[in-house]
């Protein structure tokens, strides 16, 4: 049984909770910090959590505790960290995993230094339908993938903090942008280098310093595009939505607004219904298991198997490093308006990959383009010659 400290009891310390204390598990927070202590105490009453406090450092170096999981304000993730490897504590660490890059890079720096565990804790690469998406392109259902899309768009952030750029770093991209870009990574391949990217971001609607729209493209090393689309100005609660599409094949997901359970009332309960719902009359579309379908029970078990087991889980600290080097590429190039590189002074992925067109033998003279039945029932062809390079068509009869 492992016990933590739990650090942060806004929405995502609740949802870390809901998953560690459900389904009889017998890994438990056993201590919780925040501000004010009033906030603490009602979270440990609410929770059963023996012990509560507003000190940072007296949660975190708490002897009774393995493990502290930071769920704070993003400014303060790096003074956590840091504590946290001096009291000598495996990590484990809410996205973004830093303010940007540099911050990202000297924590990470700071837990492989110590030699302690540290797992990203990025949800929605573990949900149900992601998971089994991502082992069906390893499995070759896509064949070689050409381009990812993943779109996180609701009405805004439920914390004060998340609208000041100086406590969040950014806006709708750092706050939705880093699921949508390990989302596409997860697909591509985390060994396949991120190497430039184009984006858009505004405000467009909130009266905040940061964006609450951007679109981004990133482009990889093999070829591979990946399309992130966020958004705080979207009605109709959240819309999460994933694409993979491949030489061989495509998935498309939908994990909150299509889901198959679909409820029509005229009746208003003033009950909650799912994260981000704006009515609760009309056509609603609840979750059943809002926890499970946000992945993060399978978040972490794999990052406790993955502690008991002596290996590195599935998302570490590297990840969360690259991903603000993507971000912070985003950044500059919606300011430049032009294609901008991704720093990745660390890379730990394969090098030198190419993204070469397959080239594939219709006869000794051409090369197949594409095959399709008309809707007359006759097959046509698309071929290419060899030598000339002549493109040309061929009907047959199959």
């Amino acid at each position: 049984m492992k016990k933590f400290t739990l650090l942060g009891t806004g929405l995502i310390g609740s949802f870390y909770t809901m998953s560690l204390h459900s389904q009889r598990r017998q890994d438990l927070i056993k201590n919780v910090c925040s501000l004010p202590i009033e906030s603490a105490k009602a979270f440990a009453e609410k929770w059963s959590i023996p012990r509560y406090t507003a000190s940072m450092k007296e949660a975190i170096e708490d002897p009774e505790t393995d493990i502290v999981i930071v769920a704070l304000p993003n400014y303060l993730h790096k003074e956590a960290i840091l504590m946290a490897c001096r009291a000598n504590k495996h990590i484990l660490c809410t996205k973004p995993l830093a303010m940007n890059a540099i911050e990202a890079k000297e924590v990470l720096d700071a837990v492989e230094k110590a030699g302690l565990f540290h797992g990203y804790l990025e949800d929605l690469v573990y949900t149900p339908k992601t998971m089994k998406a991502v082992e069906m392109v390893r499995n070759g259902s896509c064949g070689r993938v050409l381009w990812t899309r993943s779109r996180e768009a609701h009405s805004g952030p439920h914390s004060a903090w998340f609208w000041d750029k100086k406590q969040s770093g950014g806006g709708a991209l750092v706050d939705l942008g880093c699921h949508c870009i390990e989302i596409g990574r997860s697909y591509i391949g985390k060994d396949v280098k991120p190497v430039e990217v184009m984006c858009w971001a505004e405000t467009q609607v909130k009266p905040i310093e940061a964006e609450d729209h951007a679109i981004a493209l990133i482009k990889y090393e093999n070829g591979a595009v990946s399309q992130i689309e966020v958004s705080w100005n979207f009605r109709g609660g959240m819309d999460l939505r994933d694409e993979v599409s491949g030489t061989e094949g495509t998935i498309r997901l939908d994990h909150w607004l299509r889901t198959g359970f679909e409820v029509f009332t005229t009746g208003s309960t003033g009950k909650y219904v799912s994260e981000k719902t704006e009515s609760d009359t009309g056509w609603l579309f609840p979750v059943g298991d809002e926890v499970h379908s946000l992945g993060y029970p399978d978040m972490f078990t794999d990052m406790l198997d993955s502690l008991e087991n002596n290996k590195m889980p599935r998302e570490t600290f590297y990840d969360g490093y690259v991903v603000n080097a993507i971000m912070d590429a985003c950044y500059k190039s919606s300011k430049t308006q032009k294609w901008e590189h991704i720093d990745l002074p660390v890379w730990r992925g394969k090098e030198g990959l190419s993204s070469g067109v397959d080239l594939i033998d219709f006869d000794e003279q051409y090369f197949l383009i594409k095959k399709e039945v008309m809707p007359d029932g006759l097959t046509k062809l698309m071929l290419k010659d060899k030598a000339s390079g002549k493109i040309i068509e061929r009907v047959i009869q199959v």
